[in-house]
C-alpha cells in the first residue's frame, strides 16, 4: 500500500469543528442532558465503567494485592451496583492482580509499550505487551508514538500500533492519544482515526502522567470519529476517558457526551471506560 493511504483515511472523515464551535457544542450537550443524567441509576452505571487504576512508582506487590482485595470485598455488597470494569496496573504487577482477583467479571488491564512516554524501541514495546498478556492481562493500554505522529511519520506510528496489537493476541488494545498534549482538535481527530485503523479496540484520552488529561472537547472529537468509523465499517470501537476525572459531576459530563454522540449502545463496559482511582470512592459516596 502506498504512503498516501494514511492521509486518504484521514481525509475520508468529516473535518472537526473549530475550538470555539467545540466549546459551544459541548456546553449545549451538557446543559441539555446533565439534569436527566444526574440520577443514582446513572451513577451506578458509571461505577461499573471504571478502570480502577494504580500506577505509582511506589507500588509493591503487597499494595497491589490489597488494592485488588478491595475489589474482591466489594463484590456483591450491593446487588444494584456493578463492580468496576477492570483493575489497571503496571506490567510487572499483572500477575499479582491475576493471582489475587476472584471476581470473574472484572478484567485485568495493564499499561504497556514503555508507558507513559512511549519512547523506546518498538521491539521493547512489543515484548512488554506480550509479557503482560502472558502474565494474564485481558487488556493493554499503550501510548501513541507522539514524536512520530507530530513528524507526520504515519506509517511508523501505525506499524507500531499494529505490532503491539498482534502481541495482544486475544487481549483488547486501548490506544492512548494524549489529547492534552495534542491540544489541537484536528490533531486529536487524526490520531483517533489512525489508532482505529491500526487495530485499536479503544481510543483513550490520556495517560494522566505527563500532560493535561481528558477534556470534554477532546471527548467529543474522539466520539465523533468512533461514530463515523462505525458508520463506515460497521464495527463498534470503544472510548476511554482518563486524566483528572475525579468527581461525580465530571464523570456525568463525559457520560452526557457519549450518550449524545454514540448513543445507548455504547453505555456498557465493553465500549465505554473511565480510568480513575478516586472517582470510585466519590461515586459511592454520592450514591449513598
Amino acid at each position: 500500500m502506498n504512503e498516501n493511504k494514511y492521509q486518504q483515511a484521514i481525509d475520508s472523515f468529516e473535518p472537526t469543528l473549530s475550538e470555539e464551535q467545540l466549546q459551544a457544542t459541548v456546553k449545549k450537550i451538557v446543559k441539555e442532558r446533565y439534569e436527566q443524567a444526574d440520577r443514582n441509576e446513572v451513577k451506578k452505571l458509571l461505577y461499573g465503567l471504571i478502570d480502577l487504576t494504580s500506577l505509582n512508582g511506589m507500588d509493591t506487590e503487597e499494595h497491589i494485592a490489597a488494592f485488588t482485595n478491595g475489589v474482591n470485598d466489594f463484590d456483591g455488597t450491593d446487588p444494584t451496583i456493578p463492580n468496576v470494569a477492570a483493575i489497571c496496573v503496571y506490567p510487572n504487577m499483572v500477575k499479582t492482580v491475576r493471582d489475587t482477583l476472584t471476581v470473574s467479571s472484572v478484567k485485568v488491564a495493564s499499561v504497556s509499550g514503555c508507558f507513559p512516554a512511549s519512547q523506546s524501541f518498538t521491539e521493547v514495546k512489543v515484548a512488554e505487551t506480550a509479557l503482560a498478556v502472558a502474565d494474564g492481562a485481558d487488556e493493554i493500554d499503550i501510548v501513541l508514538n507522539l514524536g512520530k505522529f507530530m513528524s507526520e511519520e504515519y506509517q511508523e506510528v501505525c506499524d507500531e500500533i499494529e505490532e503491539q496489537k498482534a502481541a495482544c493476541r486475544n487481549a483488547h488494545l486501548k490506544v492512548i492519544i494524549e489529547s492534552g498534549a495534542l491540544k489541537n482538535p484536528e490533531l486529536i481527530r487524526r490520531a483517533s482515526i489512525l489508532s482505529l485503523y491500526s487495530g485499536g479496540d479503544f481510543i483513550k484520552t490520556s495517560t494522566g502522567k505527563e500532560y493535561p488529561g481528558a477534556s470534554l472537547e477532546a471527548a467529543y472529537v474522539m466520539c465523533r470519529v468512533i461514530k463515523e468509523y462505525h458508520e463506515k465499517h460497521g464495527e463498534r470501537r470503544g472510548i476511554k476517558f482518563s486524566g483528572g476525572i475525579r468527581t461525580t459531576e465530571q464523570a456525568l459530563m463525559y457520560y452526557c457526551i457519549v450518550k449524545e454522540v454514540l448513543g445507548d449502545e455504547w453505555l456498557t463496559p465493553e465500549l465505554f471506560r473511565i480510568g480513575a482511582s478516586s472517582l470510585a470512592k466519590n461515586l459511592l459516596a454520592d450514591i449513598h
